[in-house]
């Protein structure tokens, strides 16, 4: 899979529908140990989604990790401050540096082979009674991301695309989070959940995954427009059966996995 190039504003025109799975999963946060939380926001993207954990907790210090150098520019456009800051780190290697009371990752995992290995260090970590809580994409069954990886198989696309989609193994079963997280000591809670989110305009579950699962394509076409002009042309056209139009908008189906693990004393 090649690390895609990522582009802000397109991933922000859902920010809606891609910040309800967020605020669910801050919801089953638990009440953190200390009263001056130290908090990472591991995968955080452009930002607007940390911001809420600086509204959940007024008086924490949190810090936005992201590889993107385009998502952190974003990010720091008039946020950061003594309680709020962004530095860039791979979720692949990064380590804390200091105890901290809630580790959160929304919507990264996906991305990062192995990433059930990480929770070792991540644990070792945390306050005792403090937490880590992930989302993560988990339907990369359906349509929007199978038709994705059998056109990028095809004669006309496979050598340059073979291998560069997420796998279907990319997120695993919730028993193997519960399973991974609980042996490291934590009390955990996984759970799924289905949106049903309704999309509007020309097109749209084009538009949504353009800014998601369809990066690292456009990232390896990026230097021959017309190719990648011709890919997007011929996933559409079959993304438009899957997902046909209603009066009322185009549904896209997407099923969400949670974990919440709190570290014993």
């Amino acid at each position: 899979m090649t690390t895609p190039a990522w582009d802000p504003a397109q991933y922000l025109r859902h920010s809606g529908h891609r910040l309800r799975p967020f605020t669910d999963l801050l919801a089953r946060v638990p009440a953190l140990p200390a009263e001056r939380p130290r908090i990472a926001d591991l995968g955080c993207g452009p930002g607007n989604a940390t911001a809420l954990l600086a509204e959940r907790w007024p008086a924490g210090r949190i810090t936005g990790y992201d590889n993107s150098p385009e998502m952190l520019e974003r990010a720091r456009a008039g946020q950061e401050g003594d309680r709020l800051d962004f530095a860039f780190a791979d979720a692949r290697t990064w380590t804390p540096e200091e105890p901290h009371d809630l580790i959160l990752t929304n919507a990264t995992l996906q991305w990062v082979p192995g990433h059930l290995d990480r929770f070792a260090d991540w644990t070792a970590a945390l306050k005792p009674g403090g937490a880590i809580a992930l989302q993560v994409p988990d339907n990369t069954d359906a349509p929007l991301h199978a038709l994705m990886r059998e056109l990028a198989a095809t004669p006309r696309w496979a050598s340059r695309l073979a291998d560069i989609l997420r796998a279907p193994d990319s997120v695993h079963t919730p028993g193997a989070y519960l399973d991974r997280l609980a042996r490291l000591g934590c009390a955990t809670d996984v759970w799924q959940t289905t949106y049903q989110h309704v999309l509007t305009g020309e097109d749209p579950v084009l538009d949504w995954v353009k800014g998601t699962g369809l990066r690292p394509a456009l990232t390896a076409l990026a230097d021959d427009p017309d190719a990648r002009d011709a890919f997007v042309t011929e996933y559409r056209d079959l993304l438009r059966k899957a997902y046909p139009a209603t009066p009322y908008g185009t549904v896209l189906p997407f099923r969400r996995l949670f974990a919440v693990a709190v570290k014993g004393a």
